[in-house]
């Protein structure tokens, strides 16, 4: 059965890095984040139950931490 994933790119504010970081990790559908260098600051990997959760996720969860800035999000698919 295929889990609904995505792969989600942070902008945070300047020196919100580490808190936005700290947030994510603390999210139950989060599975991995990595601090990255360059024009994306974090990159996470997100799964859920079914797209629609995964579609909540996306659109207000992350949204409402403080520090992030901007967001761009890549759903995975099965082949």
């Amino acid at each position: 059965m295929f889990v609904p994933e995505a792969f989600v790119l942070f902008k945070t504010q300047p020196a919100h890095e580490r808190e936005v970081y700290l947030s994510l990790m603390d999210h139950s559908a989060v599975a991995e984040v990595h601090a990255l260098y360059g024009e994306f600051d974090l990159l996470v990997r997100v799964s859920a139950d079914n797209s629609q959760n995964l579609a909540q996720m996306l659109m207000t969860d992350f949204r409402q931490i403080e520090g992030v800035k901007d967001t761009q999000t890549l759903i995975a698919v099965e082949y």
